[in-house]
C-alpha cells in the first residue's frame, strides 16, 4: 500500500509538473515519464498537449495499477537508468521524484532520450527535506550518546542541480522550489512511514566508531524533542518535503543564443538618464 507521503505528495507534485507542462506554449507529439510508478503526471496532462505517453517504471506493479488518463499511454517495465529507446526520439521528458539524488547516468539518459529542442520538466527532493527530524535526531543522540550519526540519506543541492544539469548538455535551466507539509501523530510514525525511502538507520553508515543503531532512550529523546520544538497545536508533528523543479532544453539551432560579450550599444550608465528623459517628456 502507498504510505502517507506518497498519497500526499505525489498527486500534488504531479500536478506542479503538469502546470509546468502547460506553461510552456507548444504540443507534444511524444512524451515520456521516467519512474512514473501510478501515474499521478498522467493524470494532469490532456491530450491536446501530449499526443502520446510512454511511462516507464521498475516496480510493474505500480504500473499495473496506474491511474487512467485520456492521453493514449503505453507502460513499460524497465530500469530508468537504462532507458531501452534511441537517441532524439522524446518531444518531452518527465519525472516526478524519481530519485532523492539524480545521478550522471539518469541524467544523460534523459538528455539523450529527448529529440533536439526537447524539454526535460522534473521534480525531486531538496536539500532541506525532513528538517525537522535531522535536527531532533541528532540533538537526542548528541544529548544521550555524546555524538551523532547521519540517519537521514542526503539530498542534492540547488547549486549542484544546475551544475548537474548543464553537464549533462541541457541549457536555458529553470530551477525553483517548493516546500510541502505532511502532518503525523508523532516521529515513530514518521520514521515508519519513511523508512527504505529515506531514512539508513545505520545500514549504509560505514564509520567503525558509529553505533549503526539508535538506543530506545535515544529515540524516545528523539520524539520528545520534534514535538517540543515542531509540533502542532493538534498534538501533531510536521515533516517538510522541499522540492526542487527543474526546466532543462536539449541544444537546437533556432534556440535563442546570448548576445556576445561587448556587443551592447546602451552602457548601465546611461540608464540612470532615462528618469530624467521621462519627466521632461511629460513637462
Amino acid at each position: 500500500p502507498a504510505s502517507c507521503s506518497d498519497r500526499r505528495l505525489s498527486p500534488q507534485v504531479g500536478g506542479r509538473i503538469a502546470d509546468r507542462v502547460f506553461d510552456i506554449a507548444r504540443t507534444f507529439p511524444l512524451a515520456l515519464d521516467v519512474g512514473s510508478g501510478r501515474g499521478y503526471i498522467a493524470q494532469h496532462l490532456t491530450k491536446e498537449t501530449v499526443g502520446k505517453l510512454i511511462q516507464v517504471d521498475i516496480a510493474e506493479n505500480a504500473l499495473k495499477n496506474a491511474v487512467e488518463s485520456e492521453i493514449p499511454t503505453v507502460r513499460v517495465v524497465a530500469d530508468e537508468e537504462f532507458l531501452p529507446f534511441k537517441e532524439d526520439t522524446f518531444d518531452l521528458v518527465v519525472s516526478s521524484l524519481r530519485l532523492s539524488n539524480l545521478t550522471c547516468v539518469f541524467v544523460l539518459q534523459i538528455h539523450q532520450a529527448l529529440k533536439p529542442d526537447g524539454v526535460f520538466v522534473g521534480a525531486m527532493f531538496g536539500g532541506d527535506t525532513l528538517y525537522e527530524l535531522r535536527c531532533s535526531l541528532q540533538l537526542a543522540e548528541l544529548e544521550r550518546e555524546g555524538g551523532f550519526s547521519p540517519h537521514v540519506s542526503p539530498f542534492t543541492a540547488v547549486a549542484d542541480l544546475g551544475h548537474l544539469l548543464a553537464r549533462a548538455g541541457f541549457n536555458t535551466l529553470t530551477v525553483d522550489t517548493d516546500e510541502i507539509q505532511v502532518n503525523y501523530p508523532g516521529l515513530f510514525e514518521v520514521m515508519e512511514d519513511l523508512q527504505g525511502k529515506f531514512l539508513c538507520m545505520g545500514e549504509s553508515n560505514c564509520s567503525w566508531n558509529r553505533k549503526p543503531l539508535l538506543h530506545r532512550e535515544t529515540m524516545l529523546a528523539a520524539a520528545a524533542i520534534y514535538q517540543e520544538m515542531y509540533g502542532n497545536s493538534d498534538g501533531s508533528v510536521p515533516a517538510t518535503f522541499q522540492i526542487y523543479y527543474m526546466i532543462g532544453w536539449k541544444y537546437h539551432e533556432s534556440q535563442a543564443k546570448p548576445a556576445q560579450r561587448g556587443s551592447a550599444t546602451v552602457s548601465f550608465g546611461d540608464l540612470a538618464k532615462i528618469e530624467g528623459l521621462l519627466k521632461r517628456g511629460k513637462k
